[in-house]
């Protein structure tokens, strides 16, 4: 194992990682705010890149393609809170899980009729393709150093949101005790309204980030889902700080895991098994770290509220 190969796996999962919490920022301030499970969620994300893709393709830039994607995705949130979240607000969880796996069906279905079921072309933009020589030996995608800094620059500007201004104040104090919020004057369901629609634009912009690295198609969302949830739960519902830290443990352990857990078996176990083993296990590290996690902190990282 070279140098060059470690640093870009390195890389590599913290641009897997920041991805991650874009999504999972959202989907944390959901449940943490509203206590709403949004299985949804994954289709904001799919729905985000084929936006940017598409408007993208229409207008010949990318720049006004994600300016209007994002501004897209963001009237969707609140299209989607009004007209079907705002109604399950005070269901249980159950009901929560059942409507929004099915808006996942019928968003998916709408996406295949109009566009198909291949990819969606979405070339990275012109003006940063290609490589930049990080040391000797490595050279490393332009795209994929942006993705790490629009993520953390996101994470930045969500922490200075939430504990530094009134609205953060507000999403604090309404994930804790909507009554006395409401109480107090603040109208707790146009405060939801603009969490959810909030937390659909960065799922979107998730999804704009990655589109030129994966497929774009009607099922992209669902793995990202899963992992998001993973984040969420080791980082501890509600928590942004949580979030992050949670994405970025989650991001490289995928995929350094993938990248060198089946030649580390080799070295142990030999080839035959190695080959066996090493991809299933590589699939699980994520899960055995939520339960080492959780085994020792029951409520994340960081706890189960907005910080």
């Amino acid at each position: 194992m070279t140098a060059a190969l470690f640093f870009s796996q390195l890389l590599n999962g913290l641009q897997l990682g920041v991805i991650l919490f874009l999504v999972a920022a959202g989907l944390t301030l959901v449940f943490g705010v509203m206590d709403f499970i949004n299985l949804a969620h994954g289709v904001q994300y799919m729905l985000g890149a084929y936006l940017v893709a598409v408007l993208s393709a229409w207008s010949g830039s990318f720049a006004f393609g994600l300016a209007a994607g994002l501004l897209a995705a963001l009237a969707l949130g609140f299209v989607m809170e009004v007209l079907v979240f705002r109604h399950l607000t005070r269901r249980d969880h159950l009901e929560q899980v059942l409507a929004t796996f099915g808006l996942i069906l019928v968003v998916t279905e709408g996406v295949r009729m109009i566009f198909g079921s291949a990819p969606l072309p979405f070339p990275v933009p012109a003006a940063l393709n290609g490589t930049v020589t990080l040391f000797e030996g490595l050279n490393y995608p332009v795209w994929r150093l942006v993705i790490l800094a629009v993520g953390v620059a996101v994470a930045v500007l969500l922490w200075v949101l939430v504990n530094r201004t009134r609205a953060g104040m507000l999403v604090r104090a309404g994930s804790t005790h909507p009554q006395t919020v409401a109480a107090l004057g603040v109208d707790v369901d146009r405060l939801f309204l603009f969490v959810f629609a909030f937390g659909a634009m960065l799922a979107g912009l998730a999804g704009a980030m990655a589109g030129p690295l994966v497929s774009v198609e009607p099922t992209m969302g669902d793995k990202v889902l899963i992992l998001a949830f993973v984040v969420v739960v080791i980082g501890g519902i509600g928590s942004i700080k949580g979030a992050f830290v949670a994405a970025i443990l989650v991001g490289l352990v995928d995929t350094v895991g993938r990248a060198f857990l089946p030649d580390l078996l080799r070295t142990l176990v030999g080839k035959s098994a190695a080959a066996t083993a090493g991809p299933t296990l590589s699939s699980m590290l994520i899960y055995l770290l939520m339960a080492l996690v959780l085994s020792f902190r029951p409520s994340g990282l960081f706890g189960g509220r907005p910080s």
